[in-house]
């Protein structure tokens, strides 16, 4: 980045990779910083609120606003509702970071919605518009930006990015998503 990392200016953090946790690792950041009084908002890319997640029910018990802007995943839904539900999110996303009302916003599953390659994406989730976000947010909001794939660009500007590895899941033994670890 041009700037060197400053808690002032708000922190970019990237959690990636193809191992289990990103989502978790910055959910246990929200918790963390409402629990320091932080304003946090949620919102989720891929995740629809068609279904029921753990997070939702605790966070909304717990006033941490959470909103499940996406129809799941990308092969039980067309190419064509997928880019509408994108680009209703990011719309949203932008108005709320513009808004400047949290110290800690979490764009979560972002990155897998930008390394989308099945169907057209960058007209309504560009990548330019993005990293022009991460740049010139509100002063003093830190973005946490999850999920596969993460872009180049995304990784350089970011002041943190951690990569989550698999190295053993229980998926390989046929155990599907678990209630209470998944969802």
């Amino acid at each position: 980045m041009t700037t060197q990392p400053s808690k002032e200016r708000g922190l970019t953090l990237v959690y990636t990779g193809h191992g289990k946790g990103k989502t978790t690792a910055a959910l246990g950041l929200a918790v963390r910083a409402v629990g320091r009084g932080f304003n946090v908002l949620v919102i989720q890319f891929i995740k629809s609120p068609q279904r029921t997640y753990g997070e939702k029910i605790v966070f909304d018990k717990l006033g941490i606003e959470i909103y499940q802007l996406g129809i799941g995943f990308t092969w039980l839904k067309t190419p064509e509702e997928h880019r509408v539900a994108l680009a209703s999110a990011w719309a949203y996303a932008k108005e709320r970071i513009m808004e400047g009302k949290h110290q800690l916003v979490i764009l979560d599953e972002i990155n897998n919605a930008l390394a989308i390659s099945k169907f057209p994406v960058d007209d309504v989730l560009p990548l330019g518009e993005v990293l022009d976000m991460i740049r010139n947010r509100p002063q003093g909001m830190h973005l946490v930006l999850t999920g596969r794939d993460a872009q180049p660009e995304i990784i350089e500007i970011a002041d943190l990015v951690t990569e989550m590895n698999p190295v053993k899941h229980y998926y390989e033994d046929g155990i599907p998503a678990v209630m209470g670890i998944e969802m």
